[in-house]
Parts: C-alpha cells; sequence; structure tokens
C-alpha cells in the first residue's frame, strides 16, 4: 500500500515536470516563431499525458481496490480483535464476579456469625437484666413493707443521718440519745456540739438537735395523686403533708430546743430529697416553721453544708487556740529576752571593769619597766632579763627566775626596798 502510493506520487510529479516543460517550450516557440513545431510538440504531449493519465487512472483504481481490500482486511481484524478482547474481559469479569461472590459470602457470613453472636450475648443480658430487675422488684416490694413500719423507717434516716454526721464532722463533735432538760425524758437522735468557746473549763458548749422525721404516708399519696394526675387528690395531700410538717416541727420545737443547754433552733431532718422537694414546693412552709418553731427543715443534699459550716467553726477555733499559744510563747519569749539584756548588760559592765583594771596592770607595768631600765648597770641584764621573764610568766609577786633557775626579787620586793616609787 505504501509502494503504490508513492508510484502514484511520482507520476504525479513527472505530469506536472511535462506540463511546465509544455509550457517554457511554447513560450520559447512564441518568442522564435515556430508555431508548427509547436503544435506537433503539444500534441505529442497531449498524447502522453493522455497515456500517462490512463496509466495514473488504471493505478490510481488498483490502489483504491487495493486500498478498499487492506481496509475490508484491517475492520475485520479489528473486529476478531475486539471481539476476543471482549471475550476475555467477559472471561476476567466472571472470575472477578466469582472471587467478589466468595468474598463477600464469606464476609456477609462471618458478619452474621458475629451479628448472631451478638444478639445472643445481648439477649442473654436482657435475660440477667430481666432477672435482675425481678430481683430488684422484689426487693423494692420488700423496701415498701419496710418502710411501711414507723419505728424500721425512722431507724433507716437515722442511720443515713450518722453516716453523713461521720463523713463531715470531726470525731467526738457529736452525741447520739443525748437528754437536754433535767427532769425530762425526751432524748434526741443526734446533738451536734457547737464550736463556741466556754467560759470556763467545766462548762459544757450548746448542742444543737437533729431530728430525723419521714412522713412517707402523706408523701406517698402525693406522688400516687400527680400519677393520677389528680389535682383534687394532690391538694388534698399536699395539705395533709403541710400538717405533718407543722405536727413534726412542733414537737422537735417542744422536745429539743432548750436554750442555753441547746442553741436557739433546730433542725429537722427529711432522709429523701424527693420529700424535701414537694415540703419546699409548698409557699412559704419552710419559712413558717422557721419563723414560729426555730425549725430548720434540711434534706440530704443540704445538710452537709451546714454541717460543713460546724466544722469550719472547730478549725477556727482550733487556729484561735493554737494563736493564744503562740502569744503566751512570744510573752515568755520577750520576757526572756528582757532578762537576757539585763544580763548582757551587767556582763558589758563587768567587762569595761576588766579592762579598765587590765589596762591599769599594762600602765604599772610600763612604770616598772622604765624604774628598772634607771637602775640597771652593766653585768646585771640577767637579773633584768629575769624580772622581765618571770613578769611575763605570770610567778607570784615577788619572785622572778633567773637565768641559772636562781630567784630573784620582784617587783614588789622592790618596791619594799624602796629602789623606785609608783608614779
Amino acid at each position: 500500500m505504501s509502494f503504490d502510493l508513492l508510484a502514484f506520487v511520482a507520476a504525479a510529479a513527472a505530469v506536472a515536470s511535462l506540463v511546465v516543460s509544455l509550457l517554457v517550450l511554447r513560450l520559447v516557440m512564441l518568442r522564435g516563431g515556430r508555431d508548427e513545431a509547436l503544435g506537433e510538440f503539444e500534441r505529442a504531449v497531449g498524447d502522453r499525458i493522455g497515456r500517462v493519465r490512463l496509466s495514473l487512472e488504471e493505478r490510481l483504481g488498483g490502489l483504491t481496490t487495493t486500498i478498499a481490500r487492506e481496509q475490508g482486511e484491517a475492520r475485520l481484524a479489528l473486529a476478531n480483535g475486539l471481539r476476543e478482547m471482549s471475550e476475555q474481559n467477559a472471561r476476567r469479569l466472571a472470575a472477578i464476579q466469582a472471587s467478589v461472590n466468595e468474598q463477600l459470602h464469606a464476609a456477609v457470613e462471618k458478619q452474621m456469625q458475629t451479628s448472631f453472636q451478638r444478639v445472643l450475648e445481648q439477649f442473654a443480658a436482657v435475660q440477667k437484666a430481666m432477672g435482675e430487675v425481678s430481683s430488684m422488684t422484689a426487693q423494692i416490694g420488700d423496701l415498701k413493707r419496710l418502710f411501711s413500719n414507723v419505728k424500721t423507717r425512722g431507724g433507716w434516716g437515722e442511720a443515713q443521718l450518722r453516716a453523713i454526721l461521720d463523713d463531715v464532722l470531726p470525731a467526738g463533735a457529736y452525741e447520739t440519745n443525748v437528754k437536754l432538760s433535767e427532769g425530762g425524758a425526751e432524748l434526741v437522735e443526734f446533738a451536734v456540739r457547737m464550736p463556741v468557746r466556754v467560759p470556763s473549763p467545766g462548762a459544757r458548749p450548746p448542742l444543737l438537735a437533729i431530728d430525723a422525721k419521714f412522713p412517707t404516708e402523706a408523701y406517698e399519696r402525693l406522688l400516687d395523686a400527680v400519677d393520677r394526675v389528680d389535682p383534687e387528690g394532690e391538694r388534698a395531700a399536699r395539705r395533709a403533708l403541710e400538717a405533718a410538717m407543722r405536727l413534726e416541727a412542733r414537737k422537735i420545737a417542744t422536745k429539743y430546743v432548750h436554750p442555753p443547754v441547746t442553741v436557739e433552733f433546730a433542725v429537722l431532718y427529711l432522709p429523701t430529697d424527693g420529700l424535701y422537694a414537694e415540703v419546699a414546693r409548698i409557699p412559704g412552709l419552710i419559712d413558717e416553721l422557721g419563723r414560729s418553731f426555730r425549725v430548720l427543715v434540711m434534706g440530704p443534699s443540704l445538710i452537709p453544708a451546714l454541717l460543713r459550716t460546724i466544722h469550719l467553726g472547730y478549725v477556727t477555733l482550733a487556729l484561735e487556740e493554737k494563736t493564744e499559744g503562740i502569744s503566751r510563747l512570744l510573752g515568755a519569749t520577750r520576757q526572756e529576752m528582757i532578762r537576757m539584756d539585763t544580763v548582757l548588760e551587767k556582763l558589758g559592765r563587768n567587762a569595761t571593769s576588766m579592762s579598765n583594771a587590765i589596762e591599769e596592770a599594762r600602765r604599772r607595768t610600763r612604770v616598772v619597766s622604765r624604774k628598772l631600765r634607771e637602775v640597771e648597770a652593766p653585768g646585771d641584764e640577767p637579773a633584768v632579763d629575769g624580772l622581765a621573764a618571770g613578769l611575763a610568766a605570770g610567778l607570784e609577786p615577788g619572785l622572778a627566775a633567773g637565768p641559772a633557775g636562781r630567784v630573784e626579787r620582784g617587783p614588789a620586793e622592790l618596791l619594799d626596798a624602796g629602789l623606785f616609787a609608783p608614779e
């Protein structure tokens, strides 16, 4: 196909060169006036061009046929290649799909097994929780039967209050079952010692009475009315709860508020925050109980704040006692410093007297030295040296060691002899 195309291009180039030659020759012949030769030449060239054209048409037809045949063969080969490629891709896609299906099936089966196992575990956990709920329901029934007894209910509130007191207050800060009045037989459950300074060593600090109350009957009727959406029953239950709280506050004020043995108020403790919330929802009840009966109503979330305030009072009192001890220690230290200053003053005076005495002794020594220099004679240097050595060695007055161990006369003997007189 490429060879035929080159032949066609060569033939076209030859025809073009003949046409150009013809045109040049015609131009030359026109200039020379040879029309006949030019005509013959044109005919010859025309015949040759006709032959070349026929040859070119034949070759072009053959070339077209060849190109068409080769294009058909190429199209057929391309179709066969595409068909084979499509078949290969289909086989590969089938293999990939089979592999993916196997892996997906395995993954789905594994996931289903895991999910089924998890469902079984959760079902077992639900069964266990249902068993615990059943047990809890039974315990709640037992607890309800337990709280139906007034004495048991009061004991539970007392135990809860004791735990709060032990958790917040220091050891020994409260008493249990205390008789507050001399002739009365009433015992308060808990009495907290207030952190105040007592006037005498034998006196006792005032006490704060705390009594736990749990009026569950009115509270349960109120909750039941709220669950049944019964406004009239709810109002009646609130009035009953208010009356019960007033009655308990009056009892506490009568039994446990006895100044100066106690402080001027007491605490009514409600063991649950729900009960305290319902009491607090009654308008003005807590304030009225505080004003009329001097009783503070508190729940489990409020009473720790009061107890921490009392604990802080104990800390403040201990700091005051330590401050007083430090003040006494500083006062004693100041007195000792004053005495020390007196002793140092005496010692200074003694030191001054001693210094004066030493200075006087040095002056007398210098006087003796001058006298000795006046009386010394040739050959007496050993005696003078012995006298100086005796004075320097601190021997007894009147004695001095000579050069050969002899005892010479000292300054006192010289003074007695009248050799020289003091200045």
